[in-house]
């Protein structure tokens, strides 16, 4: 018996047929995208679904939008929903099976229901609030005070976006010559790398955090409805507990995305934020002319109080003058008698005590000079005892040589010459 054979193409025409046969109709599913991408104006999908509780896909499918119908269905979704198709979003797509003989199988989308990803956005925002009201951090930055002079800005946007240029055009060209600072700490403000980028720039400024009045978040120039990196717990939560006031200005005003929630301020573009900075340094300047003001007149009535006193006082002088004169006058005749008085006194103590000294030194004098007139006596006693003629005439003589007494024999030598003295006459001897 002969076999049949079929070519592939063959094949997937029948498959192709079948599908058509048995599946004429589109349906309404929802998944997950797992990747995103445009090319010559179509759009293609990835579609997963994931087990609840799991990030285990438990199918998947490819799925297309022709550019005919892309051109419709992609700018309502945008505009309804306020984002671009990204992955990680969950959709309801009307699909009609097709398989294509030189493609494959593929889900043809004719429309998307913008509705359906908003109540899932809507669905993960709570969910982020939520988590940050039970960590405690979603209040945080409005518990922060701007200081009052909020001049230097730290600016997270991207460096060739025109809204950081309308930023920096507002604030250093404000009407009232207000002065600022501003670094920029470029991020990618659109796209799947929104988060990470912008948890980098905030590191990277809280490592200089002391160099910083305030920071500002700003997005303009770009596409407005790709704000699905602003939604995500990591970026909220690192806004929530920096310590430096953060102001959002990303351009999304359709409502407020979770970043917008937990930052100090939100306004609604790159611009607005720059004059929230002015008029912040305005009401600043206010005060302190408000204050000056304040002072200048509270300084000019303790002026003219003061003057009003010094007048009373000056009215016055000419009696307390007199008045002082006469008490000082009375003060100093009163000192001048209790001196005379004080010091007749003390001279009639010094004189008696004097007196006393007197005699005291005359019984003293007359017993030092007695003491001293026997001690004399007893050392001229000594002295002549002393006296060496006193032993001469006992009959020791002094034996002397040129002039110095002689006490060692070994000092003297052959042929010197020495002396004798007696108690009468000298004796010239040799030494042999």
């Amino acid at each position: 018996m002969a076999r049949r054979t079929l070519s592939l193409y063959e094949l997937n025409c029948l498959v192709a047929d079948l599908l058509d046969f048995e599946l004429p109709d589109e349906y309404w599913v929802e998944a997950e995208l797992s990747e995103v991408r445009q090319s010559n104006g179509h759009c293609y999908m990835e579609l997963v679904e994931k087990e609840d509780g799991s990030h285990t896909p438990i199918a998947r499918a490819s799925a297309k939008c022709w550019k005919s119908r892309w051109s419709l269905i992609g700018p309502h979704f945008e505009r309804i929903t306020g984002q671009l198709l990204h992955a990680g979003m969950k959709v309801l797509l009307k699909v009609k099976a097709q398989f294509h003989p030189a493609y494959g199988f593929s889900w043809i989308v004719s429309d998307i229901d913008p509705n359906y990803s908003l109540g899932d956005l809507a669905r993960r925002r709570k969910e982020i609030v939520a988590q940050l009201r039970a960590e405690g951090v979603f209040d945080l930055q409005r518990e922060l005070r701007l200081p009052l002079f909020c001049q230097h800005i730290a600016v997270v946007s991207s460096a060739s976006a025109a809204g950081f240029g309308d930023f920096q055009n507002q604030l250093l060209t404000n009407s009232m010559g207000l002065a600022f600072t501003t670094e920029l700490f470029a991020a990618i403000m659109q796209g799947e790398q929104v988060e990470q980028s912008i948890v980098a720039a905030l590191d990277a400024i809280h490592a200089r955090q002391d160099e910083f009045d305030a920071v500002a978040i700003i997005r303009g120039g770009g596409a407005t409805a790709d704000m699905s990196g602003f939604d995500t717990l990591l970026l909220a939560e690192n806004v929530a507990n920096f310590p430096l006031p953060i102001i959002t200005g990303i351009g999304h005003e359709r409502d407020e995305c979770v970043l917008d929630m937990v930052s100090f301020r939100r306004v609604k573009t790159p611009t607005a934020a720059a004059e929230l900075f002015i008029n912040w340094l305005s009401a600043t300047q206010d005060r302190i002319v408000a204050a000056h003001d304040t002072i200048v007149r509270r300084v000019d009535g303790v002026l003219q109080f003061e003057r009003m006193r010094l007048q009373r006082i000056a009215e016055r002088i000419p009696s307390l003058f007199t008045f002082a004169r006469y008490r000082l006058q009375t003060r100093l005749e009163q000192l001048r008698m209790q001196t005379i008085q004080a010091s007749a006194e003390r001279l009639q103590r010094e004189q008696i005590r004097l007196e006393r000294l007197a005699t005291r030194i005359g019984h003293a004098s007359e017993s030092r000079l007695a003491a001293e007139q026997s001690r004399l006596q007893l050392l001229s006693q000594r002295l002549t005892a002393a006296d060496p003629r006193r032993l001469l005439e006992r009959g020791y003589s002094i034996t002397s040589f040129e002039g110095r007494a002689i006490v060692d024999a070994s000092v003297l030598k052959r042929g010197d010459e020495i002396t004798t003295q007696l108690a009468k006459g000298t004796i010239k001897s040799t030494i042999k």
